[in-house]
Order: C-alpha cells, then sequence, then structure tokens
C-alpha cells in the first residue's frame, strides 16, 4: 500500500524534528556536563524523550499506514501536529543555538 502524500509530509516533519532534538540534545548534554544545572537535565531529558517518540512516530508512518488510511482527516491532523512540533522546535532550536 502507497504512503498517503499527508502521512508523507509528516514524516518528512517528524525527520526534520529528529534533526533539531539531536542538535538540541547535544547543546544540553554538553552543558548539562560543564554546569550540573537541573533545568538543563530536564531539557536534556525533554530532548531525548521528544527524540525518542518522534523516531518512533517515523517507524510506525511506514511500518503501519493502515493506523491512518481510513480517514483523511486523521492524516491532515497528524501531519498539522509535526508541523506545529516543528515549529516549536525550530524556534527553540533558533534560541538555543544564540
Amino acid at each position: 500500500m502507497a504512503m498517503s502524500t499527508w502521512i508523507l509530509i509528516a514524516s518528512v516533519l517528524a525527520g526534520l524534528n529528529v534533526l533539531f532534538l539531536g542538535a538540541l540534545s547535544f547543546v544540553w548534554l554538553r552543558n548539562y556536563r560543564q554546569f550540573k544545572s537541573p533545568l538543563v537535565a530536564g531539557l536534556l531529558a525533554f530532548g531525548v524523550v521528544m527524540l525518542i517518540e518522534n523516531a518512533a512516530a517515523i517507524y510506525f508512518f511506514f511500518s503501519m499506514g493502515m493506523l491512518y488510511s481510513g480517514s483523511l482527516h486523521a492524516q491532515q491532523f497528524v501531519a498539522v501536529l509535526r508541523g506545529l512540533q516543528f515549529v516549536a522546535l525550530a524556534f527553540l532550536t533558533y534560541v538555543t543555538m544564540q
């Protein structure tokens, strides 16, 4: 079964989110090693958990396409949620890298 356009868009956005989260987690790990701050530890935990969640989403998008195949609205909603997450992570990555 071919992947729908909306799920493909969601997969690409999840992949970009993984890249942002990888960069953020790297910076936060480096900062945690230097400062040992609980706030930075929390940011690092957030980054790692979100990275795992996005990687799992990519896996399920490719392995369980039928999960969303019955509803175009569900596919669009998943793509919009990944898009919103992408925008939030883009802002967070920009601010963190400054």
